[in-house]
């Protein structure tokens, strides 16, 4: 009898180290696969809070620009009717990232509104800053209009109406796109990632 456990000892003793050891290297592989999973997550979450802080800076330059132009043309009340036309909606193109609709501009006038449209002008396609020969000091593909609702004329006194100054760009992601501005329409593909920031303006007509 003694002859017969001894043997069932030797016999059992090995093949309860191999499972023990087998079931060590099944949790060492999930545990690898967990990390892995981890580590892809927090990629994607990286990725995707580079995304959204990239969307806030296009979104804060956009806010620069308007406001930019907005004390333009408080600085030039005198040449006001040169800023009525510069929008697609009212037929006369726009400012920024060239295309077939974009506004002429005169930078050899020297006239206040010319030189102030043809200074924005050359902010929005991002001339301040290159890199290798790039203009990359704009968000992408950057664009500017101005429309003049003609309808809030104060006592019928040529440009004492509402200018509202808009820049537009390309988002990165698509969400919805705006109905209610019209500025750059149709110039970025998919129409859910236009994006617009506006400001309205009403100056004092000085003559």
């Amino acid at each position: 009898m003694l002859i017969m456990n001894r043997i069932d000892q030797l016999h059992c003793g090995p093949s309860g180290n191999g499972g023990q050891k087998g079931f060590s290297l099944i949790e060492v592989l999930i545990s690898i696969v967990i990390i892995a999973i981890s580590l892809l997550g927090l990629a994607g979450l990286q990725a995707r809070a580079m995304n959204s802080e990239f969307e806030s800076y296009q979104r804060s330059q956009a806010v620069l620009l308007a406001n930019d132009m907005v004390e333009r043309m408080r600085m030039s009340r005198t040449s006001l009717g040169k800023f009525k036309n510069v929008s697609t909606a009212a037929g006369g193109g726009y400012l920024g990232t060239a295309g077939n609709d974009s506004y002429v501009v005169d930078c050899a006038s020297t006239d206040a509104g010319d030189v102030a449209l043809c200074e924005w002008d050359s902010l929005l396609k991002g001339t301040a800053e290159t890199t290798g020969g790039s203009k990359v000091g704009a968000m992408i593909g950057a664009r500017g209009c101005i429309t003049y609702d003609l309808a809030t004329e104060l006592g019928g006194i040529a440009d004492s109406g509402v200018f509202t100054v808009t820049v537009a760009w390309q988002g990165t992601q698509a969400t919805v796109g705006s109905t209610s501005n019209l500025c750059a329409t149709g110039l970025y593909g998919n129409e859910a990632s236009r994006r617009v920031v506006s400001m309205a303006i009403r100056l004092a007509r000085l003559s």
